[in-house]
């Protein structure tokens, strides 16, 4: 297994920890608010949402926990085969774009078309006005998961795997495992982790 390392400044800058998390067990508002889908037509999270649940992924289109690094792999690459993994399971799983203070640059709506077009993504790829949803669940970094059940509680929320811990030694799928742990109706231990990422860029009131 190859490891990869960050530098410590990039870690530093970029990392966020758990503390203000919503708690597990919180519920989902399912309004039917629809939300500007960059990857299809636009959407619900009622819509979004399949008979077990829902992974909610806060994303972006240039973060290097994204997008990958020369020092790190880039989550991203994981999103289509989560959401397979996701939707054979009937789960649903869709990425949402907060970083409302980059919507006219990097992140418009624009922007993210292309993204979503350029590395090929399967799932819905959601805008975020004024970061309303991520502020709601107190969303901290992209990437940022939450895995809502069949009754909109929140069973997880965090990182999606170990990948940024450089001294790991073997990689632990968090989120895949919460998945597959809550379905056999086992713990899912850890029910939450630190999500590792850059900041949702939220616009100052």
């Amino acid at each position: 297994m190859i490891k990869h390392f960050l530098l410590p400044a990039l870690f530093f800058l970029f990392t966020i920890f758990s503390i203000g998390q919503v708690a597990i067990g919180s519920s989902l508002e399912m309004s039917r608010e629809t939300f500007q889908n960059a990857n299809g037509s636009d959407a619900s999270l009622v819509e979004e949402t399949k008979r077990n649940g829902i992974v909610l992924v806060f994303s972006c289109n240039t973060c290097p926990f994204v997008v990958g690094s020369k020092h790190f792999p880039g989550w991203e690459n994981q999103y289509n085969e989560l959401h397979k993994y996701a939707n054979s399971q009937d789960v649903g799983f869709v990425l949402v774009n907060s970083n409302e203070a980059k919507r006219t640059g990097d992140d418009s709506f624009k922007a993210m078309q292309i993204h979503a077009n350029n590395v090929a993504y399967n799932m819905s790829y959601l805008l975020d006005k004024n970061a309303a949803l991520a502020n709601s669940l107190k969303a901290k970094t992209t990437p940022h998961v939450f895995f809502f059940d069949q009754n909109q509680k929140l069973v997880y929320s965090g990182s999606i795997d170990n990948l940024w811990d450089g001294k790991r030694k073997k990689t632990k799928p968090f989120l895949r495992s919460a998945i597959e742990n809550h379905l056999k109706s086992k713990k899912i231990k850890p029910n939450a982790t630190a999500p590792k990422g850059c900041s949702i860029k939220r616009t100052k009131a």
